[in-house]
């Protein structure tokens, strides 16, 4: 919980930089374990950072508010020198109990923030960008009501010093609701905490928001999307409202530093339409209100629905977690991979066929021969008595040393021209099964070289066979969007020479693949490049293309002929083995099933077999 105000007791110019005395360090320190006790008298979390100086907290990754919450190592941060401009020494334990229901209560973690900022975002079009702002003020309404009427903190101490700070200064109306809203859960006179200035139709509204907070105290996250709602007209009047709240933003870089998983997926509910709290009748009591829509029908295949990249990366940005464009995307299909990999390989350990010595046993009468072993029986006892001191060696099995499968290499090319979609925008299914392929690839130890292209001139790769995964899904993540050329001398100079591993050969793309069969920049053939290719790599080659199932039939007029000859060529005369992928969806099943044949531990041994001389 921070301010919103600039001109608070104490903030002046001439006492901006007034030192922080040790005594009121010590005593905020001291106030840490009753705000633990606030909670419960079980809660654990590391000291809380008092910062002395705002350089200080600046150098804790705080900027803009006084105090902040991280999710990453569940920490709390606090400027002790904005406190104290502030004039919030005194409340120690009420600050430091409201960032500590941050890490308890809500968001709670990394995941319940990337959600609760998803939810927000659908009930703001258009505004998204005020996500994190009206999630952090959500959440502190719980926590704050908490505190007030459970823990019998002085929360709403701390809001009368805040409005008093503003003098004069004008109130927005989303400021306005909000101290409203407080006004009606502590039952305070309004204009007690500063909500004198609204309307009666703002009354109500905050009325409705102060019943949606207690309505869904035990399923916050249900409620956030009506919420937002409710304030989605108060910021479409009063945008300029944000400036009111930048202190307050203790959660808005939460989540720095965290790993974004499950953020792709859209959960049972998300897609919900956020309803006005009016017309939720938990909310309102009006039940048979007649303006109140319809229940909408649950949303049958919601689950197990992914996010765009591009909405993935915005939620990423309000949760704090600072990464590029590239990083982003390199996440996002990552993770949408790894549900299709291959299952890590597992050597087989066979019996060896060499019996190994595991010790002595007693021969007994009826036993063979020449079995026994007499040095072993004399040295044990000088009197030789059968089936007493008579011994015989015991051989058993061990394992062998496992043969490991011969490893076959990935030479990867994926189209970007004009008619595939920037993968950082949309989902790019051309991306999504190079993803799962490559990534199969190096978990089973092979190395893949990838290369994305488009027009003359346009094409980037690996630095040859790599086994980064960062550096190949960096690749297969970027997006030019133009002509179509193959890049032929990419694939001429990768099997130039002969190769130490054999590298199988993977097209992902349209028709346009055969532009791969031109003439290259030195007049070579590129018919002479591809059989030189397959020949070198000696493990075959792939196409997966967006094509008409019924390709080679060469009936309907509209289709590519010449293209769909070339095919038939490469695949008769060349070897190529062509997939006719109609729908940009069904690339994933592909990818699932080339990874599974190909580097699969069952199927390792079997990749590919040598090409005929």
């Amino acid at each position: 919980m921070s301010t919103g105000a600039a001109n608070m007791p104490g903030n002046g110019p001439e006492n901006a930089a007034a030192p922080v005395p040790a005594d009121l360090l010590a005593q905020w320190r001291a106030a840490w374990p009753p705000a633990l006790e606030a909670w419960s008298k079980f809660t654990r979390l590391r000291d809380a950072r008092l910062c002395a100086t705002t350089v200080e907290a600046a150098k804790e990754g705080l900027g803009g508010s006084f105090a902040m919450i991280r999710l990453l190592d569940q920490s709390v941060v606090v400027d002790m020198q904005s406190v104290q401009q502030l004039g919030l020494q005194d409340y120690a334990v009420e600050i430091l109990a409201h960032e500590i229901g941050h890490h308890v209560l809500a968001p709670g973690s990394a995941t319940d923030q990337f959600r609760l900022l998803a939810r927000i975002r659908r009930a703001l079009p258009t505004l998204e960008r005020h996500a994190a702002m009206v999630a952090n003020l959500y959440t502190d309404l719980y926590i704050n009501d908490r505190l007030q009427r459970q823990a019998l903190l002085r929360i709403d101490h701390i809001y009368r010093r805040l409005d008093a700070g503003r003098g004069d200064a004008a109130r927005g109306k989303v400021w306005s609701l909000y101290v409203r809203i407080y006004e009606n859960l502590w039952q305070l006179p309004k204009g007690d905490l500063g909500g004198a200035e609204c309307t009666t139709g703002m009354d109500t509204d905050a009325w409705l928001g102060a019943r949606l907070i207690r309505v869904y105290a035990k399923d916050w996250m249900d409620g956030a999307g009506k919420f937002a709602t409710l304030l989605l007209p108060y910021l479409v009047e009063s945008i300029e409202d944000e400036q009111e709240f930048r202190r307050m933003f203790d959660t808005r870089d939460a989540a720095e530093g965290c790993e974004p998983a499950g953020g792709q997926q859209i959960e049972p509910g998300e897609l919900e339409d956020a309803v006005h709290p009016v017309h939720d009748a938990r909310i309102s009591g009006l039940d048979d209100a007649p303006d109140q829509p319809p229940a909408a029908a649950p949303i049958a295949s919601e689950a197990g629905q992914t996010r765009e990249p591009y909405e993935y990366g915005e939620i990423l940005k309000a949760a704090g977690v600072k990464l590029s464009d590239e990083d982003i995307a390199v996440r996002y299909y990552r993770e949408r991979a790894l549900p299709h990999l291959i299952s890590f390989p597992k050597l087989p350990a066979p019996a060896s066929t060499e019996p190994q010595l595991e010790g002595l046993e007693l021969w007994q009468t009826g036993d063979p021969l020449d079995s026994v072993d007499w040095l072993q029986s004399v040295i044990q006892s000088p009197r030789i008595i059968p089936g007493l001191t008579t011994v015989q060696r015991s051989y058993g099995v061990e394992a062998a040393r496992p043969e490991k499968p011969a490893l076959i290499d990935l030479d990867l090319y994926v189209d970007s021209s004009g008619s595939m979609p920037n993968p950082r925008n949309q989902t790019s299914y051309l991306t999504l099964a190079g993803a799962i392929i490559a990534l199969s690839a190096l978990r089973a130890g092979s190395s893949v070289q990838a290369t994305l292209w488009s027009g003359k001139g346009e094409a980037m790769a690996t630095d040859g066979f790599v086994r980064d995964d960062r550096a190949v899904l960096g690749i297969l993540t970027g997006f030019y969007g133009g002509a179509t050329c193959f890049p032929i001398h990419q694939l001429r100079e990768t099997f130039r020479q002969p190769r130490q591993r054999r590298t199988h050969i993977l097209m992902i793309s349209d028709d346009g693949i055969t532009t791969m069969f031109d003439k290259d920049e030195k007049g070579n053939s590129g018919w002479d490049v591809s059989a030189r290719a397959l020949a070198v790599g000696d493990a075959g080659g792939t196409m997966a293309l967006n094509i008409p199932a019924g390709w080679d039939q060469g009936q309907p007029s509209r289709w590519n002929q010449k293209a769909y000859d070339d095919l038939r060529r490469a695949r008769d005369s060349q070897g190529w083995e062509i997939h006719a992928i109609e729908r940009f969806e069904d690339l994933v099943e592909f990818a699932r099933a080339f990874s599974r044949r190909h580097y699969a531990p069952k199927n390792a041994a079997k990749n590919a077999p040598r090409r005929k001389a």
